[in-house]
């Protein structure tokens, strides 16, 4: 019989966004720009020269740790696991056995894999029927974005003050605008400044926002929670919402959750306050941010992703003629 993952959380994840293979990823680098046909070649020797080697971890790992870690409370009489992960990379199956080795050493309960020689792997996340897709390659993030595939997440390097999550724990933060909410508030801001967003926030407390990216992987976890063998109150997925709102910008939010029926842990109004002071209180196995100026002093302290706004949306544009300029 098929298993049934529609109330399973499925995540996707590249091998460099699961393991420290920058390395790897350096020899290719630099070769490739001066012969594509050698540079395939160095990287396959030295990947089969290196595939008995350890490999640090990536910014991922900690939160597939902990999501796995979750399937020990699966009910029993339950065929359906409440997580799957599937790692998917560019590799060979052949230079992929470092990978393969290094699952096995530290034990993961990883099963499927996706190795296609080279070519993208988002062809393939609809066919594993992927929520979460984490990767190194901008690219692809940006692709799945914009194919509305799945939520999806440019994970930025480990960071390297790590603090100790407790034990038994899934902690995830999410920002708010333009990752669980649609960008819709957040054009009105760009458009009309704080006192335009915020009388236009309060005006429509009562009309729930839009889905953003991230809307139905938080919806997932809300599912996941219920197939557990506790209250919502003491899950043991923790979530957090990180955002730069205040008042009176702040029912809105509340009130749109509580339309789709989440439940959410923490939520945390800054008013425009560094976030990575609360996210270093928080301690998330990961946080997900649209903003480079969030992004980049969180993921100082914990593993952090970016969220790229859709190619069509004008806050897109607006950031790709600020990259110009600068």
């Amino acid at each position: 019989m098929a298993l049934d993952l529609s109330d399973t959380l499925v995540v996707g994840i590249s091998a460099t966004a699961l393991f420290d293979l920058s390395e790897a990823d350096s020899v290719f680098r630099s070769k490739y720009k001066e012969d594509k046909e050698t540079a395939v070649e160095e990287y396959r020797t030295y990947m089969l020269d290196k595939e008995g080697e350890h490999l640090n971890d990536g910014t991922g790992m900690p939160l597939v740790k902990a999501l796995l870690e979750l399937n020990k409370h699966q009910k029993t009489g339950d065929n359906n696991p409440l997580v799957e992960v599937v790692v998917m990379s560019r590799n060979s199956p052949e230079t992929g056995i470092r990978v393969f080795n290094n699952i096995r050493e530290r034990a993961l309960p990883i099963s499927r894999h996706a190795f296609t020689g080279g070519e993208s792997v988002v062809d393939y996340l609809d066919a594993f029927d992927v929520d979460l897709f984490l990767t190194t390659n901008l690219k692809d993030a940006q692709r799945v974005i914009d194919g509305v595939t799945c939520a999806a997440a440019y994970l930025k390097e480990p960071p390297k003050d790590v603090h100790k999550i407790p034990e038994g724990q899934v902690r995830i933060a999410f920002d708010g605008d333009a990752v669980i909410f649609d960008d819709q508030s957040e054009i009105v801001y760009k458009a009309e400044g704080i006192e335009g967003f915020h009388a236009n926030e309060d005006e429509n407390q009562d009309v729930p926002m839009q889905e953003g990216p991230y809307a139905s992987l938080l919806k997932k976890l809300s599912r996941l929670q219920e197939r557990l063998p506790f209250s919502v109150e003491f899950s043991p997925i923790r979530i957090a919402i990180v955002t730069a709102r205040n008042a009176p910008a702040e029912m809105r939010v509340i009130k749109t959750l509580r339309h789709w029926g989440v439940y959410v842990d923490e939520v945390f109004f800054l008013g425009g306050m560094d976030k990575s002071k609360i996210l270093k209180a928080f301690k998330p196995h990961i946080f997900f941010d649209d903003q480079d100026l969030h992004i980049e002093p969180a993921s100082k302290f914990v593993p952090s992703g970016k969220v790229p706004y859709a190619t069509a949306s004008p806050l897109h544009k607006s950031n790709v003629q600020k990259e110009r300029k600068t």
